[in-house]
């Protein structure tokens, strides 16, 4: 009985690793994005809507909805259409060669003095025949290395955004979302950041390279992504896999 729970108390530890290690990289093999506004829009105050002044006799109207006004986004909760417009062009090319050779020898001197004596010199020949050792040693090093990375993307969608915050300074903090599902296939479009009033046009549209803080996501949902994602289990041996 006590052989038995050996056997599975060992076959359980891979288990247990290979769970461990899939918790500890599922926040490293799944990109994230944060859609929270930058800090200095949450610490800088909301501008106040002050009436300073009003004219009861005016012909043109009061209110939120004036005769005579730009139809432009200009309070929170409005809508602003941000037209995205984005392209990525990248190309680098990189190598590195090194070289090392090294040589070393030691060797052991040699005495070949006469003596008036014989039997010392054949004494002295006999040791400097063991003495005479030397070593030699050769080493070469090198390294060989070339690479080259070319990345040519674009991305182009229209999408609405609400407006969050109207800060200090009379810029807009905008947020939007668009989820559209076909074939059960979900594609989610999101965006986030600062805007300027005067670079809306007068349609009511700006161009996504004009956002500060630009946050913008892209992804699809459903079978044909799980099908061209690589397994968990994949992930996890190339996550501790050393060469």
């Amino acid at each position: 009985m006590t052989l038995i729970k050996k056997e599975i108390f060992i076959f359980m530890i891979p288990i247990c690793a290979i769970l461990f290690l899939s918790g500890c990289t599922a926040k490293l093999t799944d990109p994230e994005i944060n859609f929270e506004p930058p800090a200095y829009v949450e610490q800088m105050p909301s501008r106040e809507d002050k009436n300073d002044f009003t004219s009861t006799g005016s012909i043109f109207g009061q209110g939120d909805n004036p005769l005579f006004s730009d139809h432009k986004a200009m309070h929170v909760n409005d809508i602003v259409t941000v037209i995205i417009s984005e392209n990525a062009q990248s190309s680098n090319t990189g190598s590195k060669q090194l070289s090392e050779d090294g040589t070393s020898t030691l060797g052991g001197g040699t005495y070949t003095g006469k003596t008036h004596n014989s039997a010392v010199d054949s004494v002295i020949s006999k040791i400097s025949g063991f003495g005479n050792m030397s070593f030699a040693g050769n080493s070469n090093s090198s390294y060989k290395g070339q690479g080259s990375s070319t990345k040519d993307a674009s991305f182009t969608t229209t999408i609405s955004a609400r407006i969050v915050k109207v800060l200090q300074n009379g810029n807009y903090f905008i947020s939007g979302k668009r989820e559209i599902l076909v074939d059960d296939q979900k594609q989610i479009i999101q965006i986030g950041g600062v805007i300027r009033p005067y670079d809306i046009d007068q349609n009511n549209r700006i161009d996504s390279a004009q956002i500060s803080e630009a946050k913008i996501l892209y992804k699809t949902e459903g079978d044909v992504n799980r099908a061209t994602q690589q397994s968990w289990g994949t992930k996890i041996i190339q996550a501790v896999w050393p060469f």
